[in-house]
């Protein structure tokens, strides 16, 4: 089983025994993915490279582990993601990540923990977090078009009323 396998896995043997000792496991990752981001933002001029099990170590983390927070952090990267099914403790990793890309994603996934840090006072001014924040909203909002009625002119330049024209197609 891969790397990544085990960590599409991770807490489920917790899960089956408790939703108290699953929240545990959660919570521990949790704790060890907002050490990581802060040890990452405090010194954000320092790529961070290595093997997966070196950083592992460094970080406090299993392979496993490790494996899962390149998986949060995979689309935020400016080498492209990685194959995370490729992955395994030889394989090299590097941690260059565009700053606002790595902000919207943890947006996008609703991670306050993370984007609410206060290594983000130093990187984003409040301004740049307010205009990425904004974008983000902006691009999840939904924008219904006009709805064509049935005696208007039909959209496809027919001449004819849509319902003698595409809306019975």
């Amino acid at each position: 089983m891969t790397l990544y396998q085990q960590w599409d896995n991770y807490g489920e043997d917790a899960k089956v025994r408790s939703t108290e000792e699953y929240k545990k496991v959660v919570e521990r990752y949790l704790t060890m993915e907002r050490n990581v981001y802060s040890e990452l933002l405090a010194d954000v001029n320092t790529v961070v490279e290595g093997t997966v099990a070196e950083l592992a170590k460094r970080f406090a983390m299993t392979e496993v582990e490790f494996v899962g927070f390149v998986d949060g952090i995979n689309e935020s990267l400016n080498q492209g993601a990685y194959d995370l099914d490729t992955l395994t403790a030889e394989s090299t990793i590097k941690l260059d990540f565009d700053l606002k890309k790595l902000y919207w994603n943890m947006l996008d996934a609703q991670a306050d923990w993370l984007y609410n840090l206060p290594q983000w006072d130093e990187l984003l001014t409040k301004e740049e977090r307010q205009q990425v924040k904004r974008d983000f909203k902006k691009s999840k909002t939904v924008v219904i078009g006009k709805k064509v009625g049935r005696n208007d002119a039909c959209p496809c330049g027919s001449g004819k009323k849509y319902k003698q024209c595409c809306m019975n197609k």
